[in-house]
């Protein structure tokens, strides 16, 4: 098997509910740092996929997260035109459409694997996990529908389930029926008997089986989605398909387009200690704990405390006495929850999206397509910020006519030009931009641009800029 024939096609949608306030609505969960390693779950996601069997991914998301995901493939050498954005999510079903409609025309008249993952999953033991993809690999190029289910180690009721049916292979079945998540009971039963498997969300399929069985159960989804992907254009290291014809599918999961329906379809049962990563309690299940069952991320000290989750960004967090917690400090909020009740950290999101609070959707750190912009203070008519520019990146050449700015050079080189005038400013240099005067920076050396931004004026909202020859397309 050539290193072609299976590409990731990985989902890196999401809202960033539910593990707030580290993730938010603009840098969901599968961007983050969760385990201490300094990766993001996306980037876990593509450095587990190590086999010579595994090209290069295919990554879906939408278009407020594009830059982010940019960043990190560009990180991990697997940039190279690949990224889908979606005009709105229309969950899984349309865009692994879209997926495989690019995956045949870009293969060169071959008809390519595609595992299907998610962006935001944990999994421990990757070797067991990759024996099972290339296991499934030969069910796949004989036109089945292979999908993973993980081995249930406890009655699980947040889960939807897999009821295996006749054996096709060593560890390979055929699909008897999904089951929605459910109840206790039920879930306890499950697990006594055996033969039932919690449902991943991981495909592996032809390109082309999935478009003919989408085809025959959905052809209203394949329509729109192939109208959509015939009308697609490239922008830079983006595929845009079509917004009209995408906003006309209907959304709808594959579990439920094709999954439930074909004939096709099997299971391949695994124990590879996955996560789905649905809540902070579920953090605390997977990850490593002290003497005393708490997992600790960041400075954190504890004196008397059990069984907590306690996660600090930014300062020090310390306990006393606590037990069952979750603490998540980050540079703007701090969350304590009992872990019975994390799972209503989604009623808080909802509370500070409908009283419009900040927190709800940006941290104080943004990405923008050249780098970061970090707020460090802000008041009645000025705002301080600090900027990180990548070399060789650089903001596009903007006016403002509400603010002016002066720019401090903390660390590197930094070329601006400013009203025509061009100059080269180094550690310590400083200029001023008036209001309304046309200018622009970049990074021209081979280290960070790090520089200190002070705007001031009657109005310094993020709006108060016009692009006057926008270099990244927005």
């Amino acid at each position: 098997m050539n290193k072609m024939n299976i590409i990731p096609v990985i989902m890196a949608g999401g809202s960033g509910s539910r593990l707030w306030p580290l993730s938010r609505d603009s840098f969901p969960k599968q961007f983050l740092s969760i385990d201490g390693s300094g990766s993001s779950m996306l980037e876990n996601t593509l450095d587990r996929l190590h086999s010579e069997s595994i090209s290069n991914p295919i990554v879906i998301c939408n278009e407020s997260h594009r830059f982010i995901v940019a960043e990190q493939l560009r990180k991990k050498n697997k940039l190279e035109q690949n990224i889908i954005l979606e005009p709105s999510g229309r969950n899984t079903a349309p865009a692994v459409a879209l997926a495989a409609l690019h995956c045949l025309k870009t293969s060169n008249g071959n008809d390519p694997l595609m595992l299907v993952l998610a962006a935001d999953h944990v999994i421990l033991k990757e070797d067991i996990f990759l024996d099972a993809v290339m296991m499934g690999t030969k069910y796949a190029a004989d036109k089945h529908l292979v999908t993973f289910g993980i081995v249930p180690d406890s009655p699980e009721t947040g889960y939807g389930y897999i009821k295996s049916g006749m054996a096709k292979g060593d560890n390979v079945f055929e699909i008897e029926r999904f089951i929605e998540k459910p109840n206790r009971i039920s879930a306890e039963c499950y697990l006594n008997e055996g033969g039932y498997y919690w449902n991943s969300g991981m495909f592996l399929f032809q390109a082309s089986s999935y478009l003919n069985e989408l085809k025959e159960y959905r052809p209203d989804i394949y329509d729109c989605c192939l109208k959509a992907y015939e009308t697609s254009n490239n922008d830079s290291d983006f595929l845009r398909v079509g917004c009209d014809e995408f906003l006309h599918c209907p959304a709808e999961s594959i579990d439920y387009a094709v999954m439930e329906k074909t004939k096709n379809g099997l299971v391949i049962p695994m124990s590879v200690g996955w996560s789905d990563v649905g809540s902070w309690s579920s953090l605390w299940d997977i990850q490593d704990k002290d003497e005393h069952n708490n997992v600790r991320h960041g400075d954190v000290i504890t004196l008397n405390s059990n069984n907590n989750y306690i996660f600090s960004s930014n300062a020090l967090v310390t306990t006393i006495g606590v037990e069952n917690l979750v603490i998540v400090q980050t540079e703007d909020a701090v969350l304590v929850a009992e872990q019975s009740n994390v799972q209503r950290v989604k009623d808080i999101v909802n509370t500070l999206k409908i009283n419009e609070r900040r927190e709800f959707k940006t941290h104080k750190t943004l990405f923008r397509p050249w780098g970061t912009i970090s707020a460090l203070s802000d008041g009645n008519g000025y705002s301080v910020k600090k900027l990180h520019i990548r070399p060789g990146e650089g903001m596009s050449m903007q006016v403002h006519y509400n603010r002016s700015e002066h720019w401090i050079v903390l660390s590197g080189t930094a070329r601006v030009i400013v009203g025509g005038e061009e100059k080269l400013l180094t550690t310590n240099h400083a200029i001023n931009i008036d209001v309304g005067i046309p200018h622009t920076i970049e990074n021209p050396g081979r280290i960070m641009l790090e520089m200190i931004e002070i705007q001031t004026g009657s109005y310094i909202q993020d709006d108060d800029v016009i692009r006057l020859n926008d270099r990244y397309g927005r």
